[in-house]
């Protein structure tokens, strides 16, 4: 999920380290516990260097699942793996209580990575979007749970995701059937870097959707290949192809309504094999997203109705393949829980590194752990709270601060070949923030939601 930079609060301190209250002492909890968080940074950074350093795509993240499953074991998880693919689920038992889960994932982005770092990956994967920090992060909580089992009871599961990028994973570890398998959760957390100071976290307010309503589709135009010479006893899928990028652009500018928020992104245009060759066929790659459910049905019908008509109006021989090969629900949690993990975050961290996230047009298909995948799990009325993290170090954040040398441009965000959280000043609070959210959880979740774990 990648945030939008654009809408990220610019109010923050600019220091890391040791967050403090507004009466300039850190409270008590929140520094025994990120105290208490040292011992387990060493294993996390190490979990985080080697998965940073050896990304693997959206379905394919064999090694990374079997990294991530040997330290949720050496935290003393059961681990099962092979979940809906190559999920994770770890599963950390201390009696009585009810069921709390912590969601990461797994998957990187076809990036190739101009960080300059020493641990920077070498090839065309990178991880771009935090998920490396994220399962050191929930790594990091599920030992720093285990060496404080006197505070809590209950049964922590730390899952590891497979293919959130392409929106798939959830869906499959589901239909797997991931809470038949492991119980009904009394609620699902989960966490994600954002381009805000390392030291900060931010929720969502009010009513409004953490992240926007997504939809993936393929999309193949079908020509009449032939010559370049003699154009005209052609259909050329290309001139389709090309025209449909155009026009899709109106489906925001004049389909949309102007209080109602649409992107449209075509992020892959493939077609041909020689200058002097019209080829067969054109594909695309389309992401829509919307800031509501409705919106962004009418925009894949308005993909639907411009695509067809470029292609009937190039002659072709037949329509076009139009495929949505994933779809997300907005993200909505919560909000009693959203606002009880803001306020131990607050206490955690101190009030004024909680900031309000004002929403983006980023995409997640964690809403299917909750309501959004009734269909898939048969359950509802699970609760579900997300917050961005900050992963920007005080260095980059100074120098782009009003008044910086940068000022004015904005730190690198997510999804660029120079995104790097600075995991000196963001692992610590990451794990303490999972951690803390947890145990507040477990201290507030019902009794009945601890029924046995099959």
């Amino acid at each position: 999920m990648p945030p939008s930079p654009n809408e990220a609060p610019r109010t923050p301190p600019r220091t890391a380290g040791p967050p403090e209250t507004a009466e300039g002492a850190a409270p008590v909890g929140a520094r025994s516990l990120l105290a208490l968080a040292g011992p387990v940074l060493r294993p996390a950074l190490d979990l985080y260097l080697e998965v940073h350093a050896r990304p693997e795509l959206s379905g394919r993240e064999a090694a990374t699942a079997d990294r991530f499953a040997r330290r949720l074991a050496d935290a003393g998880c059961a681990v099962t793996q092979g979940v809906g693919g190559h999920g994770v689920v770890g599963v950390l038992r201390n009696g009585a209580g009810p069921r709390v889960w912590l969601r990461a994932e797994l998957d990187a982005l076809p990036v190739r990575e101009r960080t300059g770092l020493p641990y920077a990956a070498r090839g065309e994967a990178m991880h771009a979007c935090g998920h490396d920090l994220h399962l050191a992060a929930a790594a990091g909580a599920a030992d720093l749970l285990a060496r404080l089992r006197d505070r809590w009871r209950g049964t922590l599961l730390v899952v590891g995701q497979p293919a959130e990028e392409t929106l798939a994973g959830a869906e499959a570890m589901l239909r797997d059937g991931l809470y038949e398998r492991f119980g009904r959760p009394g609620a699902v957390l989960a966490q994600h870097a954002a381009p805000l100071p390392s030291g900060t976290v931010a929720h969502g307010t009010g009513g409004t959707p953490m992240a926007a309503a997504a939809a993936v589709l393929d999309v193949v135009v079908h020509g009449r290949g032939g010559h370049a010479a003699t154009p005209h006893l052609t259909a050329d899928p290309v001139l389709a192809a090309a025209a449909a990028v155009t026009r899709l652009q109106d489906l925001v500018s004049r389909g949309a309504p102007p209080a109602e928020q649409v992107t449209l992104t075509v992020g892959t245009l493939r077609a041909g094999t020689a200058a002097n060759v019209v080829p067969e066929s054109a594909a695309l790659g389309i992401g829509v997203r919307a800031s509501s459910g409705a919106a962004l049905e009418r925009a894949v019908a308005g993909v639907r109705r411009i695509v067809l008509a470029e292609s009937a109006a190039v002659g072709a021989p037949r329509e076009p393949e139009i495929t949505v090969v994933s779809r997300s629900a907005a993200l909505r949690c919560d909000p009693a829980t959203t606002e009880e993990v803001r306020r131990v975050h607050a206490e955690l961290l101190g009030s004024g590194r909680v900031l309000a996230w004002p929403g983006s047009m980023a995409a997640e298909d964690f809403p299917l752990f909750g309501d959004a995948g009734e269909a898939l799990h048969g359950e509802r009325g699970v609760p579900l709270a997300y917050w961005m993290l900050g992963v920007v170090g005080p260095e980059e954040w100074r120098r782009t601060a009003p008044g910086g040398p940068d000022a004015g441009s904005p730190p690198v965000t997510n999804h660029s070949p120079y995104f790097a959280p600075h995991v000196g000043s963001a692992l610590r609070p990451a794990i303490a923030a999972a951690a803390a959210a947890v145990l507040d959880r477990f201290a507030r979740l019902p009794q009945r939601e601890a029924r046995p774990v099959p």
